[in-house]
C-alpha cells in the first residue's frame, strides 16, 4: 500500500517537471536523456544486491520486458512528451492514466480473451465521458483546437503504451511467463529489476528512434517530423537540466520501481485504483507551478473519469 502512495507522488511529480522539462528541450531528446541515467542509477542500485539479484534474470524474460518497456518507455513516452507541451500535464495525465484502464482491458479482452462484464463496459463509458468533458474544447479556451487535436491524438498513443506495453504486457510476462523459466518475481528486489528491464528497452527503442529522425531531418529538413527534435541546437540544457533530473527520478526510476513492487505485493485490485489518482495529485501541483488554472467543469470531468477507473479496477477485482 506505502509503495502504491509513493508511486502516485512520484508520477505526479514526474508529470509536472515532464511539462517544464519540454518547455527548455525538445520532448525526444530529453526522453532519451532521463531513460539513460535513470536506468544506470536504478542498475547501479540493483547491481549493489550482489548475486541476491541474479534470480531475476532469464533470457527470455529479459527479452520480454526489453519489448514491454519500448511499447511503454519507447513508444508511450515518446508520444507523452509530445503531448505535454501541446496539453499541459494535468490533462495529458488525465489521458493517458484514465484511458489507459480501458486500452487495457480491451486488449485482454481480444488477446487473452478476459471477458468484460457489463459493469465494466459501464465503467469504460464513464471514463470516456468524464476524459470528454475535461477535454472540451470550450473548457480549454487557452489552447488552439489545432493543438488540442494533436495533444488528445499524442496522448492516446501513450494511452495505448500504458495499457498494453506496462499493463497487459508486464502482467502477462510476470503471472504467465516468468514461473515457466523458474523466476520468481517477489518483492522489492525483483521490482527494481523488472523496472530497469523495462527502461533497458524503452532506452534503445528511444535512441534508435532518435536517430532515426535526425537521419530522416538531413535528407528532408522541412519534414513534418521536423517538430520530433530540436537539431538546431535550441535546447536550453542549463535550464532543463533540473526539472529533467527530476522528471528522470521521479517517473522511470523511483516511480516505476515502486510501481513494479507495488504490483509485486498486493493484488492488482488495490494497487491501480490508487495510481489511478495521479491525474487529481497533479491538479495542484500544476496549479502551484502557475501552468493552468482549469475550469470547474474540466475539474469535475477528471474526478468523474478517475472515479470511473477506480471502479472498473474495483469492479475487475471482484468479477
Amino acid at each position: 500500500m506505502f509503495a502504491a502512495l509513493l508511486c502516485t507522488v512520484l508520477f505526479s511529480a514526474s508529470a509536472v517537471s515532464a511539462r517544464k522539462t519540454t518547455e527548455c528541450l525538445g520532448g525526444t531528446e530529453a526522453n532519451f536523456v532521463r531513460l539513460i541515467f535513470a536506468p544506470t542509477l536504478m542498475l547501479l542500485v540493483a547491481l549493489s544486491f550482489g548475486p541476491a539479484l541474479m534470480g531475476y534474470w532469464h533470457p527470455k524474460v529479459f527479452g520480454l520486458f526489453l519489448l514491454s518497456g519500448a511499447i511503454g518507455f519507447g513508444l508511450g513516452d515518446i508520444a507523452l512528451f509530445r503531448a505535454f507541451p501541446l496539453l499541459g500535464s494535468r490533462l495529458t495525465t488525465l489521458i493517458v492514466h484514465c484511458v489507459s484502464v480501458p486500452v487495457a482491458a480491451i486488449t485482454e479482452y481480444f488477446w487473452l480473451g478476459t471477458t468484460m462484464t457489463p459493469q465494466q463496459i459501464v465503467c469504460a463509458v464513464v471514463i470516456l465521458a468524464g476524459v470528454a468533458v475535461a477535454l472540451a474544447p470550450k473548457e480549454n479556451p487557452s489552447l488552439e483546437r489545432s493543438d488540442l487535436l494533436k495533444g488528445i491524438g499524442w496522448g492516446l498513443i501513450a494511452a495505448f503504451g500504458q495499457g498494453f506495453g506496462a499493463g497487459v504486457l508486464s502482467r502477462v510476462i510476470t503471472e504467465n511467463v516468468a514461473p515457466g523459466t523458474g523466476v520468481e518475481l517477489d518483492g522489492f528486489h525483483a521490482g527494481i529489476t523488472v523496472a530497469v528491464q523495462r527502461m533497458l528497452g524503452g532506452m534503445l527503442f528511444s535512441g534508435l528512434f532518435l536517430l532515426a529522425v535526425r537521419a530522416w531531418l538531413k535528407r528532408k529538413p522541412n519534414s513534418p517530423l521536423a517538430g520530433m527534435t530540436r537539431a538546431d541546437g535550441t535546447n536550453d540544457w542549463r535550464g532543463g537540466f533540473p526539472w529533467l533530473l527530476a522528471t528522470g527520478l521521479a517517473g522511470p526510476a523511483l516511480g516505476v520501481t515502486c510501481y513494479q513492487w507495488a504490483l509485486l505485493d498486493n493484488a492488482t485490485g488495490v494497487v491501480l485504483p490508487i495510481i489511478a489518482t495521479t491525474p487529481l495529485v497533479v491538479i495542484p501541483m500544476s496549479i502551484a507551478l502557475n501552468e493552468e488554472k482549469p475550469s470547474w467543469r474540466s475539474l469535475a470531468g477528471g474526478v468523474v473519469a478517475v472515479a470511473g477507473v477506480v471502479g472498473m479496477v474495483l469492479m475487475t477485482r471482484t468479477a
